[in-house]
């Protein structure tokens, strides 16, 4: 609870854990995305994201204060909402995110299908999308734009290749979208299926080793901040303001990169070996 800035529950006269309620769910997620970075630098430098129980996602996460993708955010998080009473379903999804048309990718990206005890609604959580990630959760209901602290989302039924809206029976397709000004934009399809160990396992390692991986080929992070989210890919540092405005700032060397990735990303970059290296050659080889 103190890496994501909420009290810590541990404390004398305080209850074992928060209830499982909309409102301590609500602030888990909001939290968690503001205080815990996505980022892929351990497959930028050459190590696999190979191990995803908990102890390791916490000691990662939380003891040596880094961040992960979306197998590492979402399963720290599923294991925090399992252990406070909270019925937690992984489901998996097929990233189009910025992707042309072309065949179905696979499917690495993890998010979670979370019930609240005595309520019917469930709701989709995903704290490990980067750049757009959900920063609230969001009913699973169709057909709903729904506000969140920064842009609206929305859950829609699509045929398989993810073109047109369909009845979901048929398509079995569900696209998770964001609004940018006046344009819907697909995230990732996925469907209501649950996901057992095995397909995240398999799904981290082919989004941390595949050499076509984004997160192998450059060094990418993001974060939440209460009105903005911040990005970087490569030298290439982006701020996206929930009014609209768009600041792009380019660093010019190794030593600029490490320290915003410290400074603004609270990233321990001394906890990953042979980063300052390979920036040096990403930005050699430009």
């Amino acid at each position: 609870m103190r890496r994501i800035g909420l009290d810590d529950a541990t404390e004398p006269g305080r209850p074992a854990s928060p209830p499982p309620t909309f409102e301590t769910l609500s602030a888990l997620v909001t939290a968690h995305v503001r205080a815990i970075s996505f980022e892929g630098l351990d497959p930028y430098v050459g190590i696999p994201v190979a191990d995803l129980a908990p102890q390791a996602l916490q000691h990662k996460m939380i003891d040596r204060r880094r961040g992960g993708f979306c197998f590492e955010q979402n399963g720290l998080l599923a294991a925090v909402l399992e252990s406070i009473g909270y019925d937690v379903v992984p489901l998996a999804g097929r990233v189009v995110w910025m992707r042309d048309p072309g065949p179905m990718p696979a499917e690495t990206h993890k998010l979670l299908n979370v019930g609240i005890p005595g309520e019917s609604s469930r709701y989709i959580v995903d704290v490990g999308f980067g750049g757009c990630t959900p920063p609230n959760p969001l009913r699973f209901a169709l057909d709903e734009p729904q506000p969140t602290d920064l842009e609206e989302f929305r859950i829609v039924a699509v045929d398989p290749t993810g073109n047109h809206p369909l009845d979901p029976e048929v398509a079995g397709q569900l696209s998770m979208q964001v609004r940018i000004g006046d344009e819907w934009r697909p995230m990732y399809l996925f469907t209501p299926v649950p996901r057992p160990p095995i397909d995240s396992l398999v799904g981290s390692w082919f989004a941390s080793t595949y050499p076509g991986s984004r997160f192998v080929a450059g060094a990418t992070a993001a974060i939440v901040t209460e009105s903005s989210r911040l990005n970087l890919s490569g030298p290439q540092l982006t701020e996206h303001h929930r009014d609209g405005r768009t600041v792009k700032t380019t660093l010019g060397s190794v030593g600029e990169i490490l320290s915003v990735l410290d400074d603004r990303f609270g990233i321990d970059v001394d906890d990953c070996p042979g980063l300052a290296g390979r920036l040096a050659e990403s930005l050699l080889n430009g």
